[in-house]
């Protein structure tokens, strides 16, 4: 390559890779984040309005964020939701539902059990496994502390 074309090259490159506000991405994250933590809330008060104990009240919350979720990215609506808050729409609960639900729709076309069946913890399935296998080991340290009298 010469000069010239090297030039014509990175002005191209430079053309056409998007620019980024951190600030403005940040403050997209925290409104989006935040809109989730306050419908959760919302929920939260509701229910423990309608008399349930705490612990019920937040089940009920978490099962309704994920049943929204999954309702968002059936109808395709969370993907520009992601899109505008970026990390503020992938960190809560709602954000881990929809990787499951977008890879059970995305897949579905295969089958039952060779496409959902096997595809669907595609992107979630890394963060069971490791969850699981942490909360075991843990576990077992507990268990060895409780049996060795040091907890």
């Amino acid at each position: 390559m010469d000069e010239k074309q090297k030039k014509e090259y990175e002005q191209y490159v430079s053309r056409i890779t998007p620019t980024h506000n951190l600030f403005l991405q940040m403050i997209k994250a925290f409104v989006t984040g935040g809109a989730i933590c306050v419908i959760g809330q919302v929920i939260l008060n509701v229910c423990a309005a309608m008399g349930l104990d705490r612990q019920t009240a937040g089940s009920w919350s978490a099962i309704l964020l994920i049943l929204f979720s999954v309702l968002l990215t059936g109808f395709n609506l969370y993907p520009s939701i992601v899109k505008w808050g970026g990390a503020g729409a992938l960190v809560p609960i709602t954000g881990f539902a929809n990787s499951v639900a977008a890879c059970a729709i995305e897949f579905k076309k295969e089958g039952q059990v060779f496409g959902v069946g096997c595809k669907i913890f595609t992107i979630a399935g890394p963060v069971i496994l490791y969850g699981i296998f942490t909360s075991w080991v843990l576990g077992v340290i507990y268990w060895a502390g409780k049996v060795t009298g040091s907890l």
